[in-house]
């Protein structure tokens, strides 16, 4: 894997910010209003996991749509009442749940998630769009969500999804990069990459991706701004390029997942090739 594209464990508040399209003063008030737990520190700076971001991008996007303080803490606190009722104690409950979660992220991206089963649509499968729609921008997050409709709505998928997802979290920082159970993880996550791209294409799903891009093209006609310098939509309105943007996006993998996710690639190249 090319090091720009190996994702940090873990990021300093500023590369935090710039990610989130925050300030350095704002995640701090943050944490100061009780949203965010106090985080580790590297030195002097603090220092940004995963579960810290994803928890930032759902807090911004409740402040966002108008979501108070005192709401938002709620949201995140499982175990307190939402309230003593009426429209506050609505949202707070809503926002507790990814149905409810599920409407702050872009009109694009909520349109095509309603077609999923009641029930069937995980947090973490919200967190992983959220991410891509920060990134990507909306159209990428629609067309992503193919593989969660996919996995909702096809017997068998979610299981093999769980199965492979526990597989790769085993691979933490007491395996050796060469340990056997590296490659056949990867062997485990291209099959079912297989599954679900034929699922996509047997489901309609795949030309449901076609009148996407019809559909964004159609409201967000193409504009010759003369910037061909592979901006990321999707974050800071173009502050950063992709491959920034990965670099701020922290994922807490070992150099044994970040080698079964190269053996992955190469799978999918070679596949590719043969084909």
């Amino acid at each position: 894997m090319h090091p720009s594209l190996i994702p940090p464990r873990q990021v300093g508040i500023n590369d935090a910010a710039l990610f989130l399209g925050m300030t350095p003063q704002g995640i701090r008030h943050y944490q100061e209003a009780g949203l965010l737990p106090e985080p580790g520190r590297g030195g002097d700076d603090r220092q940004y996991g995963y579960e810290d971001m994803i928890r930032l991008l759902w807090i911004r996007k409740m402040v966002d749509a108008g979501i108070a303080v005192d709401g938002i803490r709620g949201a995140f606190d499982d175990t307190a009442p939402a309230g003593t009722g009426g429209d506050r104690g609505v949202v707070v409950q809503a926002m507790r749940t990814p149905e409810g979660r599920m409407g702050l992220l872009s009109d694009f991206v909520t349109r095509r998630l309603k077609s999923m089963p009641g029930g069937s649509l995980r947090q973490a499968d919200l967190d992983i769009l959220l991410v891509t729609e920060r990134i990507f921008g909306p159209l990428g997050a629609a067309v992503q969500a193919a593989r969660f409709i996919a996995v909702a709505t096809h017997p068998g998928l979610r299981e093999e999804s769980d199965r492979v997802d526990a597989a790769e979290e085993s691979l933490d920082d007491t395996v050796a990069v060469d340990d056997p159970r590296v490659a056949q993880v990867a062997a485990d996550r291209h099959a079912f990459e297989l599954m679900i791209q034929a699922a996509i294409e047997h489901s309609g799903l795949a030309q449901d991706d076609d009148e996407l891009f019809d559909s964004w093209d159609a409201l967000h006609p193409a504009v010759d701004s003369g910037d061909s310098d592979g901006r990321a939509c999707g974050v800071g309105q173009g502050a950063m390029s992709l491959v920034e943007a990965v670099g701020k996006m922290p994922y807490d993998f070992s150099p044994a997942r970040l080698r079964c996710m190269e053996l992955t690639e190469e799978l999918s190249a070679h596949e590719f090739r043969a084909s």
